[in-house]
C-alpha cells in the first residue's frame, strides 16, 4: 500500500464531499431539491470512498505495519473531519429550506 496515494486519496474524495454538501445547501436555497438530494447522495458516496482509504491505514497498523503520522497524514485527517461535518450540517439545511419554504407557501 502506497500511504501517500492512499493519504491523497482521502483529501481528494473528502474535498469533493464537501463541495457536493456545500453545492447541496445551494440548491435547497433555490428551491431546487432535486439537485440537492442529489448532491448530497454524492457527498455521501465520496465520503465512503475516503473513509474507506482510511480504514485501509487503520487495518494496516492494526496488523503491525506502523504508519509514520506526517503533516499530510494529519492535514488528510483534517479534511476528512470537516467534510463529515459539513455533510451533517448540510443535510440539516437542506430540510429546514425545504420546511421553511413549504410552510411559506401553505401562508400564501
Amino acid at each position: 500500500m502506497d500511504i501517500e496515494v492512499t493519504i491523497f486519496t482521502i483529501i481528494t474524495h473528502s474535498g469533493e464531499a464537501r463541495s457536493s454538501s456545500m453545492e447541496a445547501i445551494q440548491n435547497a436555497k433555490k428551491g431546487d431539491y432535486k439537485k440537492a438530494t442529489k448532491c448530497m447522495e454524492d457527498a455521501k458516496e465520496k465520503l465512503a470512498l475516503a473513509h474507506e482509504a482510511q480504514t485501509m491505514l487503520i487495518h494496516s497498523e492494526a496488523q503491525g505495519n506502523k504508519v509514520e503520522i506526517s503533516l499530510l497524514m494529519i492535514h488528510a485527517q483534517d479534511h476528512l473531519m470537516n467534510a463529515m461535518t459539513v455533510k451533517d450540517l448540510a443535510e440539516e439545511f437542506v430540510d429546514l429550506y425545504r420546511n421553511v419554504m413549504c410552510r411559506k407557501q401553505e401562508v400564501v
